[in-house]
């Protein structure tokens, strides 16, 4: 069995992992850190302590209406990309946790194409 990095947690919320193939399972939000445990595989399992958490890239469409996705950046292991059924409340409670200005938005599809061009033809 899996040891919990918390002690206390804030919610727990069913989610999906897009990492590689996708993985359903339970978020976890805690004092010390995210958690995300597979459904499925008991040793298919994420944490991420706060203190390596460098940013929480949030994916917003229509106007900031709906999140599809959010991702964690971690100073180490890179991305991690989850979505959960009300991703609303799993950012508000990592917000307790993380500063507010390390909550960004993810660039739009415009942007991305933009800054791709850009490069193009830079070279």
């Amino acid at each position: 069995m899996v040891q919990s990095i918390n002690s206390t947690v804030d919610l727990t919320m069913k989610a999906t992992s897009h990492q590689g193939l996708e993985t359903y399972g339970q978020i976890m939000v805690g004092n010390h850190g995210f958690e995300f445990y597979d459904d499925r595989n008991v040793q298919n399992y994420i944490q991420i302590p706060w203190t390596e958490v460098e940013y929480v890239i949030v994916s917003l469409l229509f106007g900031g209406k709906w999140i599809p996705r959010f991702a964690l950046q971690t100073k180490k292991n890179g991305l991690f990309t989850f979505s959960a059924r009300d991703p609303k409340k799993i950012l508000r409670a990592i917000r307790n946790y993380i500063a507010p200005e390390k909550i960004v938005r993810s660039l739009s599809f415009g942007q991305v194409l933009k800054r791709t061009l850009k490069n193009i033809f830079s070279h």
